[in-house]
């Protein structure tokens, strides 16, 4: 009865129903609207100060912060890359095939991890192999982030699952096993990923967030292209007795000697590509040089030009890359050569050309003076390329995003990873603690950096999830939550199933403008009260919730892992809702039918 409510209670519905309306409407920033709903409920008294601000030091928040620094370390030390070549020999550049391996790849870690741990490992793998087959991230992070809630459906290790559980065990009833939830959850997961596959990444935008249009294939392709890098390169193969062996590359004096740059060293079937200056020249060495070779100054050092190709004419892998650079505006290297200014030798990058004037430069390099105005493309090491950042005289204009930074510290990486993850699983301590704990060993290995963690950290989510926080705690203190409980007991009279139906529908909306987690605690004490009250097996209404809290389909507000792929996917409020409501619909039809079959509702 709207007469009978509190001025709080009202207060706090009229607080709710202008953020809902705010955040559908999607002209305001989420992240704004939840400070500003934070900022609200502090100044009418609804939440004490603590309250207000307590979001900020909530599991999920710390969950994701940790999350985010544990995936840029799997990101720099090469273990998502090779996650992504797994994902694209599954599904090729076939999107539906990469939409299906996409959902199933998350929800089987979702299985046994939480489901931010199973979205941060995986969403650095989707978005590089979204660069390289050149499909929309947009067309596979919803996907990503929806497998690895229907994943958490069928397992026990899903955070509203196990609050619904310890309520459970609180008020005296056997608590869920690991495995009560797989029933009904493996038959959501597999109608859910071929709901996504076949129509829902039809409704999926095909969009790309600036700057992320095939960064990578322009790196790797069109930027070789444009500096005709390819045009002109060769193969010399050092022969016994050469004069150029045993020496290295810096005292072969080679740009000098022959006009030519060495690219790549082909050695016992091993090649290195933008090998160092003091890279030693052995004989039987297949040496990649761009530039234009004169036979008869070559074969009299002991050279001898291939006429076939012995190695692949590219001059990149995963250890080595392309990056373009120019020149600062302050820049004291102006006029100088790269001699001079030791490029190679400060930078440890090889420039092997220069764009002037509308057209590249490739031969000379070493005594042509660099200008304003002039691009250069380097080839070398990611990490080495990355220092450029911070220099002085040139400025970084490209760089490969799926570049391994630390791929030395691939094993590191991983077995942090798995001890994040095993101790996760088996509950020894708190996901947020272990995640955090996982977060800066990442960094104490050196797979990444103090500042690279820093930018790592999604902040538009860390701050959405801590403004809203409040409005969960508001529900239960102003004593709306009880007048809701009293409202719902009337359904009773229609049977244990409309009962079921009616609070699988109010855990949906809650968990749309409150997220899972809180959804899971406001409802929780009020369906185990309704259960004992009417008669009905509570451990079949907790189910009921549980699986209610995880229809996080229709808001990025649902789920942390929406709010994780909102950004990199470019998405809007109404993409959630255009491909989460039938999917919605489908995983709500399976509930009430697994309901009736397994738990006798």
């Amino acid at each position: 009865n709207f007469h009978s409510m509190t001025a709080a209670e009202i207060l706090l519905l009229v607080i709710l129903s202008v953020v809902s309306f705010l955040l559908i409407h999607g002209r305001v920033r989420p992240d704004l609207i939840a400070l500003v709903a934070l900022a609200v409920l502090g100044l009418t008294g609804l939440v004490t100060p603590q309250e207000a601000f307590g979001g900020f030091a909530s599991s999920a928040v710390m969950t994701i912060l940790a999350i985010s620094i544990v995936s840029e370390g799997m990101h720099q030390s090469g273990i998502s890359k090779f996650l992504s070549q797994q994902m694209f020999k599954l599904g090729k550049r076939n999107e539906a095939r990469l939409v299906f391996v996409t959902v199933i790849a998350a929800a089987l870690l979702s299985l046994f991890m939480n489901n931010i741990a199973a979205a941060g490992v995986l969403m650095p793998a989707v978005i590089a192999l979204s660069r390289r087959t050149r499909i929309a991230p947009s067309k596979l992070l919803i996907p990503l982030a929806f497998g690895t809630i229907l994943g958490g459906m069928a397992t026990l290790l899903t955070t509203s699952n196990i609050i619904v559980s310890d309520a459970l065990r609180m008020a005296g009833y056997k608590p869920f096993g690991l495995l009560d939830f797989l029933p009904i959850g493996v038959v959501v997961v597999i109608i859910g990923a071929v709901y996504l596959t076949i129509l829902g990444r039809r409704i999926l935008p095909a969009r790309f967030p600036a700057g992320q249009v095939a960064r990578a294939e322009r790196l790797h392709a069109e930027l070789a292209g444009l500096y005709g890098l390819r045009k002109n390169l060769s193969e010399l193969q050092v022969l016994e007795g050469s004069c150029m062996s045993g020496i290295n590359i810096k005292e072969g004096d080679w740009a000098r000697r022959f006009g030519i740059n060495i690219l790549g060293v082909s050695r016992s079937g091993h090649i290195a590509f933008g090998p160092r200056g003091d890279e030693i020249i052995q004989t039987g060495d297949i040496l990649l040089v761009q530039g234009e070779v004169i036979p008869s100054e070559v074969e009299i050092c002991g050279l001898k030009i291939l006429p076939r190709v012995k190695i692949p004419r590219e001059v990149a892998d995963e250890n080595v890359v392309l990056g373009e650079v120019i020149l600062s505006p302050r820049a004291a290297v102006a006029g100088k050569t790269l001699k001079e200014i030791l490029f190679r030798d400060k930078y440890r990058l090889n420039v092997v050309a220069i764009w002037r004037e509308g057209q590249p430069l490739s031969e000379g390099l070493a005594d042509t003076p660099v200008r304003f105005g002039d691009a250069l493309l380097v080839q070398g090491s990611p990490l080495q390329m990355r220092l450029l950042r911070d220099d002085k005289d040139f400025i970084l204009l490209e760089e490969d995003p799926d570049a391994v930074l630390q791929p030395g510290k691939a094993s590191r990486a991983a077995a942090i990873l798995f001890m994040v993850l095993g101790i996760a699983a088996f509950g020894w301590l708190p996901v947020a603690e272990v995640s955090l704990v996982g977060a800066i060993l990442m960094v104490l290995a050196g797979c990444l950096t103090m500042d690279d963690a820093y930018r790592s950290i999604e902040w538009k989510a860390i701050f959405l999830i801590a403004g809203m926080w409040p409005l969960g705690i508001a529900i239960r203190s102003t004593g709306l939550a009880g007048t809701i409980a009293d409202y719902l007991g009337g359904f009773s009279v229609y049977g244990s199933e409309i009962l079921a139906l009616v609070l699988i529908l109010v855990g949906l909306g809650l968990t749309q403008l409150l997220g899972s987690q809180v959804a899971s605690i406001v409802l929780t004490p009020i369906g185990l009260t309704l259960a004992a009250s009417v008669g009905v097996d509570p451990r079949a209404i907790g189910m009921a919730i549980a699986l209610s809290c995880s229809l996080a389909f229709l808001t990025p507000l649902g789920h942390p892992v929406n709010v994780m792929v909102m950004g990199p996917g470019g998405y809007s409020f109404r993409d959630y809702f255009r491909v989460g409501g039938p999917l919605t619909l489908i995983a709500l039809i399976i509930i009430m039918i697994g309901l009736k079959v397994f738990w006798g509702l």
